[in-house]
């Protein structure tokens, strides 16, 4: 079975779908207007269109809300395979779907990693009756050890586009030519680095600075992020090659992708919620759940990564989604492993920290949450589009002004490590609709998960 642009779906396609009475918001601008969608795609956008409905048209109210493109997120765990007791492909899109997002691309670091055909195939496979579109990223190389390159053709073959050794920093400079000139010759390939070199971190556990001297803490100093972004930014000037910057951090990092863009560069970039949010004055209880690679920072380069996304230096907002077991992020400070929730909570920091303060508009905020990394992952010909009839429809519905307090224990994920625990937020998703079967109503998984 095929989903609406031939792309593999087991979904069934809901016989028709009104969202009504929404304010649509997409990157061709706002109008307030009601959403049809029949077989799969948009059939019509436009006034009272519930005027002559036939029955058995499943009726979402969108009154008060936004009616958006699906968010996509380009950087989710699923802990799928290897890790199931943290998440599983079924329980991360669930997740998925109550944060709005239509699609997630799938990091490889799982057990076995995604540097195989078969493994990438079963994690496709798996994901196929998903309640969002789970999109593979595959491995640089074998392993994600940083010697030999993974098989990046016959990945590309299955549909791999973001290729990243995640978790771990492709620290060596031949290495990363021989794959970014590997790469340039697979259409739409994008090679994704998590910038944080070895040697400088160490065995470093929070920002390198005066909290970590105050809590007696090893650190990871910001040039550990900057020293790689810059090397990389070179060589993809050197092979032609599209880079793509993973939970950009620093203010340093910022400012050479910034410079990078405006020489012509074809490099992109991400900021994940809790570095636009949060600083590393958040470790001082010694609290694991706010331990993270990169690092929280400074409130300078907080800052200088939220005008980042002012000015559009990072184009995608991505959530870093890491579920650990509770097991696991209660040991020690420096023992727990590093990582937090994202998804179910992205859509609301990004209006409550960014839009509401004036500091992106609703446009920017939706662009950096849904078209920009749908194009990034090679997405576009079926998520972020335009709310427009002959659309597949792949969309969101959000309340702006809904407030709401963060509660671990209600995520739909399996694990429970979110910094926002308690956290009062504003906006809060409504329903999600996945090629035309609405995923979410009233805030509710459809499958009941």
């Amino acid at each position: 079975m095929t989903g609406p642009t031939g792309a593999p779906s087991l979904h069934p396609v809901a016989t028709g779908v009104l969202i009504r009475g929404g304010r649509v918001v997409d990157a061709t601008g706002q109008r307030v207007a009601d959403v049809l969608v029949e077989g799969g795609r948009i059939a019509a956008v436009g006034g009272d269109l519930a005027a002559g409905m036939p029955s058995g048209v499943t009726v979402l109210d969108a009154s008060g809300c936004v009616v958006a493109p699906g968010l996509v997120d380009l950087h989710t765990h699923l802990r799928e395979p290897g890790d199931e007791e943290a998440e599983t492909i079924h329980s991360g899109a669930r997740a998925a779907a109550r944060g709005g997002y239509t699609a997630v691309v799938a990091m490889p670091n799982t057990d076995p990693p995604l540097d195989d055909a078969a493994v990438v195939a079963a994690v496709l496979a798996r994901g196929a009756d998903a309640a969002c579109e789970v999109v593979a990223g595959g491995c640089i190389t074998r392993g994600r050890e940083g010697r030999e390159l993974a098989p990046l053709g016959e990945l590309h073959d299955l549909g791999v586009r973001i290729f990243t050794d995640d978790g771990a920093c492709l620290s060596d400079a031949g290495v990363m030519r021989r794959a970014m000139e590997y790469a340039r010759s697979l259409p739409g390939a994008v090679i994704a680095q998590h910038a944080e070199d070895p040697a400088l971190c160490g065995h470093g556990s929070m920002h390198e600075g005066e909290w970590s001297a105050r809590l007696g803490v090893p650190g990871r100093p910001a040039e550990a992020e900057s020293v790689v972004v810059d090397r990389d930014l070179r060589l993809a000037a050197l092979t032609g090659t599209p880079l793509h910057v993973l939970h950009v951090s620093t203010a340093q990092a910022v400012e050479s992708i910034r410079e990078a863009k405006a020489a012509g560069l074809a490099v992109t970039a991400e900021a994940t919620p809790h570095h636009f949010t949060l600083t590393d004055a958040a470790c001082a209880g010694f609290d694991p759940v706010f331990k993270v690679h990169p690092p929280l920072r400074t409130a300078a380069d907080r800052d200088a990564v939220r005008a980042g996304l002012a000015d559009g230096t990072l184009d995608a907002i991505a959530t870093d989604h890491a579920p650990h077991r509770t097991e696991e992020k209660e040991r020690p400070f420096e023992e727990a492993p590093p990582g937090m929730l994202g998804l179910e909570t992205a859509l609301a920091l990004t209006l409550t920290e960014l839009v509401e303060p004036g500091l992106l508009t609703l446009e920017q905020a939706l662009g950096a949450l849904s078209w920009r990394p749908a194009a990034i992952a090679g997405l576009s010909d079926r998520h972020g589009g335009p709310v427009a009839p002959g659309g597949v429809a792949n969309l969101c519905v959000f309340d702006p002004a809904a407030t709401w307090e963060v509660d671990p224990t209600k995520l739909a994920s399996r694990a429970r490590n979110t910094p926002f625990a308690g956290r009062k937020l504003t906006g809060r998703v409504r329903h999600t609709v996945l090629a035309g079967r609405p995923t979410v109503v009233d805030g509710r998984c459809a499958d009941g998960g």
